[in-house]
């Protein structure tokens, strides 16, 4: 459910948790793209369509 956009708050009221910060204590592993949607925002307002520099297995990459 947090994969495709629902609120942690929410995935946290359904499955019992405490608070979000329990709930992606326990799943944020399986959000591998997690951050990649923020940065596709950050390169529009930059201007940028990626860092060409940066490639996929770079420390700057963010899946490398």
């Amino acid at each position: 459910m947090l994969e495709v956009g629902e609120s942690v708050v929410t995935v946290a009221r359904w499955l019992g948790h405490s608070s979000p910060a329990v709930t992606l204590g326990y799943y944020a592993h399986f959000m591998p793209e997690a951050g990649s949607k923020g940065c596709t925002v950050f390169d529009g307002m930059l201007g940028r369509q990626g860092d060409l520099h940066a490639s996929r297995n770079s420390p700057d990459s963010l899946q490398g």
